[in-house]
């Protein structure tokens, strides 16, 4: 910037030579022309500045989808954090060492992300922060040390709430890092697929696991967790309708559908029918898990044919046009 001011000044000193102060007309004519130059310089140094805010700043679109990626394995170990942790806290103390061992997987995954969420952090409108990142751990720290003195339901709507920034994070990444700069070289309705409308529906699905869990391991279904079930069961199969109507779901998409079908009918037939809770909770756990399992082995298929899709796209361009910086 030094450098720019010093050309400045030089080229003014030619262009406009010292005008003597007693000379209005010199004046009045000198002063426009100036601030035209002025207006001129801090315009290039504002796009010199945005030009380089942007090299240094901006996730690529092969980063956008890594950080997608690792969000959805976030989102998925929250899910199973849950589940393991009511079915724990409704008595059923198998799951124990499997809820421990989620914890370090959790905690390599924010690790992962940070340098991401750092990158991400110098845009003009992020669509997280690492401040956030930082806030969002110690949220869950409190969680995992405040556990053993809360109950299912809390449990529950703090690990809820935790997943449901987490997917707002996917969302907004989804939309403004990969579904705006992509353009229509993207198939319609696959990005949402990928970072809104699959994620959603694993988390309905995880909600069920989560409260069906403490149930089972209860054997009893108390009115509340009766009404919850149901309405996530149906709102899971609207999602998955929605999902299907965007496209081709290919054959992940097909054995996703299958393992959400059986989870629903198991639901409904299993916990709750006029029968009563007939289900092992660890059988419950099992079952439920293949089902989230199958929609975000969906939505990571989504996301290798966007970046097929990009890829693509990126090799058609002349060179020193590619898209995937």
């Amino acid at each position: 910037m030094t450098a720019s001011l010093t050309a400045f000044t030089t080229s003014f000193s030619t262009v406009f030579p010292t005008v003597p102060m007693s000379d209005p007309m010199a004046i009045s004519t000198l002063i426009p022309a100036g601030l035209l130059v002025l207006s001129a310089l801090a315009a290039g140094l504002w796009a010199a500045r945005q030009r380089r805010s942007r090299a240094v700043g901006t996730l690529s679109l092969h980063e956008a989808l890594s950080s997608c990626d690792c969000l959805l394995r976030l989102l998925s170990n929250l899910q199973q954090h849950r589940g393991l942790s009511s079915g724990w806290l409704a008595g059923d103390k198998s799951f124990e060492a499997r809820m421990i061992g989620k914890r370090g997987e959790i905690e390599a995954l924010f690790a992962e992300l940070a340098p991401f969420v750092a990158r991400e952090s110098l845009q003009t409108r992020p669509c997280l922060t690492s401040n956030e990142l930082t806030l969002f751990r110690f949220k869950w720290r409190t969680l995992v040390d405040e556990l053993a003195r809360g109950n299912v339901e809390q449990n529950i709507a703090q690990h809820s709430h935790l997943i449901g920034t987490v997917l707002d994070w996917l969302a907004a990444l989804g939309e403004a890092r990969i579904e705006l700069c992509g353009g229509d070289c993207l198939v319609p309705g696959l990005v949402r697929n990928y970072a809104h409308r699959l994620p959603a529906l694993s988390e309905c699905l995880g909600q069920a696991r989560a409260i069906g869990s403490s149930v089972a391991a209860r054997h009893a279904c108390p009115a509340v967790a009766r009404v919850r079930l149901m309405f996530l069961i149906a709102r899971s199969e609207s999602l998955l309708d929605q999902a299907c109507s965007a496209g081709d779901p290919g054959s992940l998409g097909v054995r996703a559908k299958t393992a959400v079908g059986a989870m629903a009918t198991t639901v409904r037939t299993d916990m709750l029918a006029a029968a009563g809770v007939t289900l092992s909770a660890d059988a419950y756990f099992a079952l439920s898990t293949r089902a989230v399992d199958a929609v975000l082995e969906w939505a990571r298929d989504c996301g290798s044919c966007i970046n097929r899709d990009l890829s693509g796209k990126a090799a058609a361009l002349p060179a020193g046009q590619g898209m995937l910086r």
